[in-house]
């Protein structure tokens, strides 16, 4: 009993504190985001999305406390078993799931639905953290590269297939762990110049001031080169590349199903159909500008209560507290969320093995890289690609499975001094 309560005070109470602030305040958000004034009905009615998110909730506490109670090496020695069933059962979801807007990516049971992918995250965290825990992994070795990024695709084109563009793409967040972990940082210059490329390409329309472009960087990069004729060959046959790769990239957009389109093209001009494809972010963007410094108050939403936005209490739930908090509440949201990050961070960084390091950033990307593309979402900074805001969005997958995600790593944490000083 004495080591049980020694384990109760390692626990980190200030992330606990900062994850049922965060939920508490989305929960009240959602019962706004589906509040009707002429038919209102209490916040704990389970007939509407706040008393499911109720349930969800107690759902959820009883998984922590499960976590908790469990011993941390469960984690550990289970990491590959869990990663190989749900990508299992990621296989399966296309044959077996139930279709949703042309998605098959979850399951159905009763009243909820299940969706798989949102848990195959804690589990491919824990993957990494296994396959690269060993003092011969080096991410500056080819091998081990192919390793660590073999266990993050295998589930992106899974989801792919469902399809999911917007889940798979949070796999990508991973790579900010491998930076951390010494991934080479030419893999990075090279992302983030393809991602300058694909913006470049399609805010500008006419290929020919593209290429313009290209051809002016690239006749900078030769004059800079010290008269190299080797370097200005090189050069020019990156320009030459990159000008294949804008091409290439305006016939793959072409072949994009519209609605995926749709949202490219709102991005760049989000008036271009304001009644139309425009019409979420549009509002989302109105919404959040109508709240002004303190919000015109809970349950007090216009936008909110006449259901302007649209999937207000999921994918939009930031422009339900923009509107009626204000910059205020947006700042007291976004303050809890950076310091829980930061918390984390510094949780990882004290952490006595590879092991729980590594997935300790593993949860840091996967958290950081929900809350910058939801809030981008609702604020027309990134198409809409329907990725949750952690601990806010209504959804019980989604909750579950940041709260498992998180609360793995808070357990991993309470025991650091027991795992440095024994074997798994």
């Amino acid at each position: 009993m004495r080591q049980k309560d020694t384990n109760l005070h390692k626990i980190d109470w200030v992330t606990v504190g900062l994850y049922f602030a965060l939920v508490f305040i989305g929960w009240l958000n959602i019962y706004a985001a589906v509040y009707d004034e002429q038919n209102a009905t209490s916040i704990f009615d389970f007939s509407i999305n706040s008393g499911k998110q109720l349930v969800w909730i107690g759902t959820a506490i009883l998984l922590i406390i499960i976590i908790m109670v469990a011993d941390y090496r469960l984690f550990h020695n289970l990491s590959l078993v869990l990663y190989a069933i749900f990508v299992l059962i990621l296989f399966l979801t296309p044959f077996i799931g139930k279709e949703i807007n042309g998605q098959r990516a979850w399951f159905e049971i009763g009243a909820f639905r299940l969706q798989p992918a949102e848990f195959t995250k804690f589990a491919t965290a824990l993957a990494l953290a296994k396959v690269m825990e060993g003092p011969s992994f080096d991410l500056s070795k080819l091998k081990d590269q192919m390793k660590a990024l073999g266990v993050i695709f295998l589930p992106i084109v899974l989801i792919l297939l469902q399809p999911d563009t917007g889940t798979a793409m949070v796999y990508s967040a991973f790579f900010i762990m491998l930076y951390r972990e010494g991934m080479p940082q030419r893999y990075y210059v090279i992302g983030l110049s393809l991602v300058g490329l694909t913006i470049l390409t399609l805010a500008i329309e006419n290929n020919l001031y593209l290429f313009g472009s290209i051809g002016v960087v690239i006749l900078i990069l030769v004059a800079m080169s010290k008269k190299s004729w080797q370097n200005a060959i090189s050069f020019v046959f990156l320009g030459c590349i990159m000008a294949v790769y804008a091409l290439s990239l305006d016939y793959v957009v072409e072949k994009l199903p519209e609605h995926q389109q749709n949202r490219i093209m709102v991005l760049f001009d989000p008036d271009v159909d304001p009644l139309g494809v425009g019409w979420n972010v549009t509002q989302s963007k109105i919404a959040i500008g109508s709240g002004g410094l303190l919000g015109k108050g809970y349950l007090e939403g216009t936008q909110t209560k006449f259901d302007f936005v649209p999937e207000q209490h999921t994918d939009f739930i930031f422009c339900t507290l923009g509107e009626e908090f204000g910059w205020v509440g947006s700042f007291v949201m976004i303050a809890l969320f950076v310091t829980m990050l930061l918390r984390l961070v510094f949780l990882a960084e004290r952490q006595k093995t590879r092991f729980s390091r590594i997935y300790g950033y593993c949860v840091v990307s996967l958290l950081l890289f929900h809350f910058t593309i939801n809030i981008a979402m609702t604020i027309g900074l990134f198409p809409v690609v329907g990725i949750p805001l952690p601990f806010f969005s209504y959804g019980g997958s989604s909750l579950w499975s940041f709260t498992i995600l998180l609360f793995i790593f808070i357990k991993l944490d309470s025991n650091r001094i027991q795992i440095l000083g024994r074997s798994y």
